[in-house]
């Protein structure tokens, strides 16, 4: 491939790493999903295109024509310079992000919870968080702070099941007809009345947990059983558990403890 040919490939990929609009799958698995849930992929490179395709085979088999119209096979050096840390499955991709409302998400009629991580610090935390939300059918994730959680470190995270469901990042939550539930250590247990349907589940961080604004707006504060002298869960483990809570329509076990706020990050 010639010196300014690949130079702009280079540059294509690092360009679309910071463009709003769109996102960089980094791995098979990311693409594979967001192929699966109507991305608009514009472009795919591997250096080597039989392996991946066989690797498709085996794992999305349903997408081999796809991915054979997409693949472009690069030379190897290239490919090493398209991502910091370039896949061990030898994909990477460019594709457009969804556009989103947040108006029109918290107003879309759901009996889903929706997610809110509010100043995640943790990108691969927050692509995990993405993937169980949507595994539980969550309506979607929102995400405060700096973090864009459409980096591809986070999009590394849920495995591109970004395009399964909304995800937004926001400047704050604003008033809207949902309920809002805090994780919080001194609320009631996650084992007592079911969690609100169409609820906005809010998870602090680790250090400093949830603002006080948003637990003076929540209506309702909970806590997740854990066995005594354990103070705190993982943000994605804390995420799954109250999610599934939700959609098993509550479990039934002693109180013990926390997870989110504080306790994740």
């Amino acid at each position: 491939m010639a010196g300014a040919t690949a130079d702009r490939r280079v540059a294509r990929y690092r360009e679309a790493r910071a463009d709003p609009c769109l996102a960089v799958l980094e791995g098979l698995h990311a693409l594979k999903h967001a192929l699966r849930f109507g991305a608009v992929v514009e472009q795919a490179a591997t250096p080597d295109r039989a392996t991946a395709l066989a690797l498709a085979e085996r794992l999305a088999p349903d997408l081999v024509e796809r991915l054979e119209e997409l693949l472009e096979e690069v030379p190897a050096e290239l490919f090493a310079r398209l991502a910091p840390r370039p896949p061990a499955t030898g994909v990477l991709a460019i594709a457009r992000r969804p556009p989103l409302a947040l108006e029109a998400l918290l107003d879309r009629p759901t009996r889903a919870p929706l997610v809110l991580l509010e100043n995640p610090g943790d990108l691969g935390n927050v692509g995990a968080v993405v993937r169980v939300a949507a595994a539980a059918g969550a309506a979607g994730v929102l995400a405060t702070g700096r973090h864009d959680p459409w980096h591809p470190a986070a999009l590394r995270g849920s495995a591109g099941l970004h395009f399964a469901l909304p995800v937004m990042r926001i400047e704050a939550l604003p008033l809207s007809p949902r309920p809002l539930v805090a994780l919080h250590p001194e609320g009631e247990p996650l084992t007592g009345p079911a969690l609100p349907e169409d609820a906005v589940l809010a998870f602090g961080t680790e250090r400093g947990g949830l603002s006080r604004e948003l637990l003076v707006r929540a209506s309702r504060r909970i806590a997740i059983p854990m066995a005594p002298g354990v103070s705190s869960l993982n943000l994605a483990t804390a995420v799954a558990v109250t999610l599934y809570a939700w959609r098993l329509g509550g479990a039934r076990t002693e109180r013990v403890g926390l997870p989110a706020t504080p306790g994740t990050r």
